[in-house]
């Protein structure tokens, strides 16, 4: 099994497939301060009751995602993450 096709299968039992994915990436306008917030919140809620919520966050550090929630984390928090791993 490659580790592309193993990528695609966590990611097709991941709870932010469908009509609500994207909550998990900024709108192409402008967002305030409090709706990030807020959009943040919902999909940290749906991470975390996600099943395959470690192998999103997996993936994303590994491939260095800049943008969205993945795993449970956004941009900021994956960074520190990745920081903390060097140190």
């Amino acid at each position: 099994m490659t580790v592309q096709h193993a990528d695609e299968l966590w990611q097709a039992r991941a709870a932010c497939r469908g009509p609500h994915a994207s909550i998990f990436f900024p709108p192409a306008h402008f967002e305030r301060k409090d709706e990030k917030r807020d959009r943040e919140a919902r999909a940290k809620a749906i991470c975390a009751g996600c099943p395959v919520r470690q192998d999103c966050l997996d993936y994303a550090l590994r491939i260095r995602e800049p943008h969205g929630i993945w795993g449970g984390l956004n941009e900021l928090e994956r960074k520190a993450v990745l920081a903390r791993r060097l140190h």
